[in-house]
């Protein structure tokens, strides 16, 4: 059986740069391993003999561990999202999963003062850790696979190696994780898509009923992708109405912001490519906590696939600032109907 246990992975934060680089099982840096992985992102998941929710269950996995995919199967149900994944045992669908990889990346040396930069995160998870001179090193917030976070410099972490000091705009305190679980950004992955389009030739639209976004550039679609918008409830619903987006920031940390939330508490850090359309929260942005697009799963925001949000960011206005926490000013028009 293909299984990573929690325990795994904080030994893996906690490991040491020329012990992990020389592990068997762990590919070396900047290695891809096309091994198909996926890490459960809900308390649990129910493994079922077929790929149906009316077969017997056989298994069950939980929260944060790792599962090895042998095949992709379509099957009848669900007719939204009918992608499930054969497992060891069984069946599992996708909805609660998140496809992951491991990949570890050369540390950067240094990262000059006063600079910021981003970095996502190439591990299905990295467990941050705070230093204080009255606890020293204490675990915190557990940062997940394609998470975009602002990095500001390179420290000696809890085991001696390169960490990350990571800036949470909403924490206000500063934690570090393990520099090879991250891999900055460049600059040129987030040039604007068709700028020299005039403000009002782009606009988005969000269609409730068939949960789909489509961007146009003039009256023409240049992207189409399904989404997750809000659950049909109070205080949930995505609102129907014109939008503009303003403002966009490449990393929120949606939450209250509590250092030292449990893993099954509503704190989401790094959340990517986020571009607001409402001045009470609404936003596009990336989704790491679930894959099952095509029906209502959010709380009011627009959930979408990581990569999507992120064309979708690089596309609308207003334009990216290197180094700017927030992208402010009068942005790209957003229609959501039904």
């Amino acid at each position: 059986m293909y299984r990573l246990s929690r325990r795994d992975f904080l030994k893996l934060g906690l490991a040491s740069l020329g012990g992990l680089a020389f592990t068997p099982f762990y590919p070396q840096i900047g290695e891809f391993d096309d091994i198909r992985l996926v890490r459960v992102a809900t308390d649990s998941v129910s493994v079922y003999k077929k790929p149906s929710d009316d077969s017997l269950i056989v298994g069950q996995w939980y929260r944060d561990e790792i599962i090895r995919v042998y095949e992709e199967v379509i099957a009848e149900e669900p007719a939204y999202n009918p992608v499930w994944y054969r497992v060891w045992g069984g069946y599992v669908h996708r909805g609660r999963l998140q496809p992951v990889n491991i990949i570890f990346n050369e540390p950067l040396p240094y990262i000059p003062e006063g600079q910021r930069l981003l970095a996502e995160v190439t591990v299905p998870y990295t467990q941050a850790m705070r230093y204080t001179k009255t606890y020293g090193w204490q675990p915190n917030l557990r940062l997940y696979y394609e998470t975009v976070h602002w990095i500001t410099a390179v420290d000696e972490g809890p085991d001696g190696t390169a960490w990350y000091r990571i800036f949470d705009e909403l924490v206000g305190y500063p934690y570090h994780v393990p520099a090879i679980h991250m891999r900055p950004i460049p600059e040129e992955e987030l040039t604007p898509i068709s700028p020299d389009l005039p403000l009002d030739a782009k606009r988005i639209e969000v269609n409730l009923t068939k949960q789909i976004l489509e961007a146009y550039e003039y009256d023409q679609v240049v992207f189409r992708t399904t989404v997750a918008t809000g659950i049909p409830a109070k205080d949930m619903n995505t609102p129907v109405g014109t939008f503009n987006i303003d403002p966009k920031t490449p990393s929120k940390h949606m939450g209250d912001g509590r250092l030292f939330a449990g893993i099954e508490d509503y704190e989401l850090p790094g959340v990517p490519w986020t571009c607001f359309f409402t001045e009470v929260g609404h936003a596009f942005h990336g989704t790491y906590w679930h894959d099952n697009f095509g029906t209502p799963m959010s709380h009011g925001c627009v959930n979408m696939r990581t990569p999507d949000a992120k064309w979708l960011y690089r596309w609308v206005r207003p334009p990216h600032k290197p180094g700017e926490i927030y992208n402010k000013g009068l942005g790209t028009q957003v229609i959501i109907h039904y």
